[in-house]
């Protein structure tokens, strides 16, 4: 038998040996990345560099000095943002650079020393948070290695019917559904790989659709819009009734925080709906034979296997532990208990090696990063620095317009660092400037609340926003277009609340 090289002796050309590539033909230089690219570091380098800003003033005569650091963290966050929005490299490279400026331009050094202590920036990469997430999308990823995915998926779909309409409706609601008893990072995770099953009934080319980019974008707000209801939903809720008892002596439970967050939420959730069937209107009203199909899909699954059992035990475990920790005599960290839970799916063979090569690490570094710049703003007196200014804008207007600014800076820093630390930040100065306007310390506590469980804008607002654009339905400047009137739709809610609904509800707004 003759060689490939030898088929080609007789006169014809050689055959073209297996392991060689044809070089892609070139590509345009693509000048509005490089713009862009250019843009994010000279407004840096700008805010960096720029002379001292003065100090801000808080209502009785503190001053707050924006040093050096501060400033540069201010330009840090503008380069982070611009190359995030524009996606100029992997949001994941972005987070990389984020820390390597932070060490280059002596951003977070020790004070006193010559050079940078790199420990800072780059280990909140592996924060206790960032853990909680990778453990999240861990279980997210067993849920459909299983299978599991698919029964949910098929069983819903029979249910909610074939109308495109309905069906975000039905997705929409068990998202929110969820986040009353467990994480919205743990539901994002477990839902999203039960959306991707749907999807796929809509459209097996996983090209980006109209539909596909409203069911996405939706779960990451509806998430948001479910965690504000209960204790359970994100961590941003105790921690900031922990500070309103510090600062005001009062205590709010956890009855009471449902009683006037429930209608907010369900409210944002039926908005939100609404609002993704105008902006994202899916290109077919039905999807014909979708629910007999749903059910073939359902029948071939065949009975539940032991390891689908295996999973939904070890799962209902770990958000029981999560759910009654508080109680515990041993205060558990709940990274460390959703990464026990990891540790099980590969302890169990749920999980394997090649399970862990594909976990979405672009999405984990995202999140890091955003510690890193979060962290950055807050320990440079950056964010202190902000809400102080911001807040004193507002410190001679009426009740109304004070808490409307308010929930207004807590929007915008929720959206560029934890909400937890949005929270931290402003909440003290509000209540310090509350009782000279005669606003109720109870109204900013809940309206600040509402708005640090919302960040509509971009993927480091919260875990869910980066876990729904792994579904590459959207990119992150589209996320960012549709959160602006998503936001802008938050605050009338808000409005509406403060001036008719909480009043009504019992809720006191104004001091007597």
């Amino acid at each position: 038998m003759e060689s490939r090289g030898q088929q080609g002796a007789g006169g014809g050309l050689p055959a073209m040996p297996e392991n060689v590539y044809l070089a892609e033909a070139p590509k345009a230089f693509d000048w509005k990345r490089l713009a862009l690219i250019l843009f994010g570091l000279a407004m840096f380098c700008i805010i960096h560099f720029s002379p001292p800003w003065g100090p801000a003033i808080d209502p009785e005569g503190k001053g707050f000095e924006l040093t050096r650091e501060g400033k540069a963290a201010l330009g840090l966050f503008v380069l982070a943002a611009t190359w995030w929005v524009f996606e100029v490299v992997p949001i994941g490279v972005t987070s990389v650079v984020i820390a390597v400026i932070q060490v280059l331009f002596l951003i977070r050094r020790v004070p006193g020393a010559a050079a940078a202590d790199p420990k800072a920036p780059f280990t909140d990469f592996f924060d206790p948070s960032v853990w909680f997430i990778f453990g999240s999308i861990v279980i997210g990823m067993a849920f459909s290695r299983t299978g599991l995915t698919q029964r949910m998926a098929y069983k819903m779909l029979v249910l909610v019917g074939e109308r495109t309409s309905m069906i975000y409706l039905g997705c929409f609601l068990m998202t929110a559904g969820l986040t009353l008893i467990m994480a919205h990072t743990a539901v994002a995770a477990a839902v999203f790989p039960l959306l991707m099953a749907i999807y796929s009934l809509y459209d097996d080319t996983n090209k980006p659709t109209r539909f596909g980019r409203g069911l996405f974008i939706g779960m990451a707000f509806v998430a948001g819009a479910g965690s504000i209801i209960t204790l359970l939903g994100a961590a941003r809720g105790a921690v900031a009734i922990s500070f309103f008892k510090d600062i005001t002596g009062k205590e709010i439970g956890f009855f009471e925080l449902t009683y006037y967050m429930l209608p907010v939420g369900a409210s944002m959730v039926v908005l939100l709906w609404v609002f993704l069937m105008i902006t994202c209107r899916p290109e077919h009203k039905t999807i014909p034979g979708l629910r007999e199909r749903a059910k073939a899909l359902y029948a071939r699954l065949g009975p539940w296997s032991r390891t689908e059992i295996l999973t939904l035990v070890i799962v209902f475990l770990t958000i029981g532990v999560l759910m009654f920790r508080s109680v515990l005599p041993v205060k558990l960290d709940k990274s460390a208990v959703i990464l026990m839970a990891t540790i099980l799916f590969f302890l169990f063979k749920i999980l394997d090696i090649d399970d862990l090569e594909e976990i979405p690490w672009n999405i984990i570094l995202l999140f890091g990063g955003a510690m890193s710049i979060g962290f950055c703003l807050w320990q440079t007196g950056a964010a202190e620095w902000l809400a102080v200014k911001w807040l004193a804008l507002f410190q001679n207007a009426p009740g109304f317009v004070f808490v409307m600014g308010i929930t207004v800076f807590v929007l915008v820093m929720t959206n560029l660092i934890m909400n937890v630390a949005a929270i931290a930040i402003c909440l003290p100065v509000a209540l310090v400037i509350a009782p000279y306007l005669k606003v109720a310390p109870e109204v900013i506590f809940f309206s600040s609340l509402v708005a640090a469980g919302m960040p509509f804008l971009f993927l480091v607002g919260a875990a869910p926003n980066a876990i729904a654009y792994s579904s590459k339905q959207f990119t992150s400047g589209q996320f960012f277009l549709a959160g602006i009137p998503a936001s802008l739709m938050l605050l009338v809610v808000v409005a509406v609340f403060v001036a008719v609904i909480w009043p009504l509800m019992g809720m006191p707004v104004y001091l007597q």
